[in-house]
């Protein structure tokens, strides 16, 4: 906080702390508390007037702020959902007497995904919510024992103590936009604790963020006035998969979900219609039970049938499948105020569209508004251009009967009615239709949103950067392997115009002693991994990138609602320049070190790299 308000002594400049409780990601003069973003409803606060020590969430000597953790959305989470050697791990530690050294592990990915330059983070509140029910119990232990059968009782008296709050964690803001090689979460306790939760941490952090990364790419495509509505459940991975995909791509800006599970789990508006099997299950008019329609405005029921097959006979649609129509009408007389009909069953230009237009003119006649179309195959941008025509052509023919009373209210219907997609789309060929244009106003995309066809796998690690009060790098011959070590804290320098120019990591140390980085002052901002790299940078505005989240097994803040989250991850695309975000070639973003971590890496580094022989 001293740090924060030094920088923000300067001219206009201010120093950022994102998500404040008065203003999420607002700029303020003085230093305030940074709320975690994260999914599910702001709890409330429990006041405990106990006169105890310090803690996470105290706000003045007396009062602890209790801030309420939500559940996990798996019942699958628990410490057994971990890899076997994170258990063989911790037993050679507490076998050494080295279990209770207190250490840092980094948790960061190597590259961006999709080959970007940009990465959403999420995950971080059901990472919390597993940590705050993290113990082993006696049927874990049990099982353990069996696998275990040579160590001796008193590990497994010790793993029984282990527990969430042993742990410390700083973090980015859930929603926040994030680079290669930052710390997205950094872990401080006892080594094996540490140890024990980091297969688990992975797990929930780099699905997360690679299915929020790929929807918010897939919303930067289509652009901000279409509505993309995920549907993948069905190809997931898993009934867990399609819960945290869900959840997931609506964080990166997607509209809605056909997932009705997740609807009830985290408020996301569901959507839905039919599917073909509806259409085909009706083969002819007769097999209609019903063949009125109440009017909107409840003046009674009226024929409806006879109605549409007039508005059929009019446009010279009378040949038209129809077992199709007959489904259209039954699906009028279910949801007369949310018609929307699936028209690529049998053929989409000839009986799918015509069918849905001698409804629709019945439903206006009706005072009902239909919703519009749904393809699903063929040429998708041909398709909704040709769709779209044709509602331009009987607007234009039905415009003057609407001035007479009785007739339908069309003026206007051609752009009101929505045309949804929804025919295996992915980012490559939202691109396509962008190219060749297209009258598409929603999107439904299923298997390449959910399973991230084009890459699997975030890749994020799992790093020690240091161990009992002493720096630890990781080397490798691979180059980009290399670890950055030691506890760091991480700032976001942005430009006058408020687009972000670099990341730069300081050690705790330099923060301590000299602060963050001030407005209006040069910083040396060096590559980590490239010593001829290196950019001098004047910020107008600093933001501090991470704060603690979690401490003594409590919440250092409330948790923000999903649709905070969201709402963070739209516009955070916002502070980067179109290089940094263009699909083809962007611009690598700059995370640097500064030079004082640059330089406490290097000597680390040839410190531990041992020495070659030449022969």
């Amino acid at each position: 906080a001293k740090s924060t308000q030094r920088g923000g002594e300067r001219g206009s400049g201010r120093v950022l702390r994102v998500g404040t409780e008065s203003s999420p990601g607002c700029w303020h003069g003085q230093a305030s508390r940074l709320v975690p973003v994260g999914v599910g409803k702001l709890p409330q606060k429990r006041h405990r007037e106990d006169g105890g020590g310090a803690a996470a969430g105290q706000s003045n000597g007396s009062v602890v702020h209790d801030y309420e953790v939500p559940k996990t959305a798996s019942n699958l989470l628990n410490p057994l959902l971990t890899d076997m050697y994170q258990i063989t791990m911790c037993y050679g530690y507490w076998k050494a007497g080295r279990h209770e050294i207190p250490s840092t592990f980094d948790m960061f990915f190597r590259s961006c995904p999709f080959k970007g330059e940009f990465c959403i983070f999420a995950g971080l509140t059901e990472a919390i919510a597993f940590l705050n029910e993290y113990k082993f119990t006696e049927e874990h232990i049990d099982y353990l024992r069996k696998q275990l059968p040579s160590a001796e009782a008193e590990f497994f008296d010790w793993l029984k103590t282990v527990n969430g709050g042993m742990v410390k964690v700083h973090a980015f803001a859930e929603g926040s936009v994030v680079f290669a090689r930052e710390p997205l979460l950094r872990i401080e306790g006892p080594i094996a604790a540490c140890q024990l939760m980091e297969t688990t941490l992975l797990c929930l952090i780099n699905y997360a963020s690679l299915v929020a990364t790929n929807a918010a790419r897939m919303r930067l495509v289509a652009g901000s006035d279409k509505t993309l509505i995920e549907m993948g459940l069905r190809r997931a991975q898993g009934p867990d998969g399609g819960i945290s995909a869900s959840r997931y791509a609506y964080m990166g800006g997607f509209n809605a979900s056909s997932n009705v599970l997740a609807g009830q789990l985290f408020g996301i508006k569901i959507s839905g219609t039919h599917a073909h099997a509806f259409v085909q299950s009706f083969s002819a008019l007769a097999e209609l039970k019903k063949t009125t329609l109440p009017k909107a405005d409840g003046s009674g029921d009226l024929e409806f049938i006879d109605v549409v097959q007039r508005y059929r006979k009019e446009m010279g649609y009378e040949t038209t499948n129809e077992g199709e129509l007959a489904a259209f009408i039954a699906y009028c007389q279910a949801f007369p105020n949310s018609f929307l009909a699936l028209v690529d069953t049998y053929d989409t230009s000839t009986s799918g569209v015509p069918n849905f237009l001698a409804c629709a003119l019945a439903m206006m006649e009706f005072g009902y508004e239909p919703v519009g179309i749904r393809l699903d195959s063929g040429d998708l941008a041909a398709l909704s251009k040709e769709t779209r025509r044709m509602f331009r052509v009987v607007e234009a023919k039905y415009t003057p009967r609407a001035m007479v009373a009785g007739g339908p209210t069309v003026a206007g219907m051609a752009d009101r009615l929505t045309i949804v997609a929804s025919n295996d789309v992915c980012e490559e060929s939202l691109v396509k239709l962008n190219t060749v244009g297209h009258s598409i106003d929603t999107f439904g995309i299923g298997t390449h949103l959910v399973t991230c066809q084009s890459q699997p796998a975030l890749g994020c690690v799992y790093k020690l950067v240091e161990c009992g009060g002493v720096s630890r790098i990781k080397l490798s011959q691979e180059i980009a392997k290399v670890s950055v070590p030691g506890k760091k804290q991480l700032f976001r320098l942005l430009s006058e115009s408020g687009h972000a120019m670099a990341d730069i990591m300081l050690t705790d140390e330099e923060v301590a002693e000299g602060g963050a980085p001030k407005v209006g002052e040069e910083i040396i901002c060096r590559h980590p991994l490239e010593n001829s790299k290196r950019a001098v940078c004047i910020p107008h505005r600093v933001e501090v990138l991470q704060t603690c989240v979690w401490e003594n097994g409590k919440l250092t803040a409330p948790l923000p609602t999903l649709e905070e989250v969201r709402s963070r991850a739209i516009s955070q695309m916002d502070l980067l320049r179109p290089q940094h975000l263009r699909r083809d070639q962007p611009e690598s973003y700059k995370v640097s070190l500064s030079q004082n971590l640059f330089d406490k890496m290097q000597t680390l580094w040839l410190r531990e790299a041992p020495i070659h022989k030449l022969h």
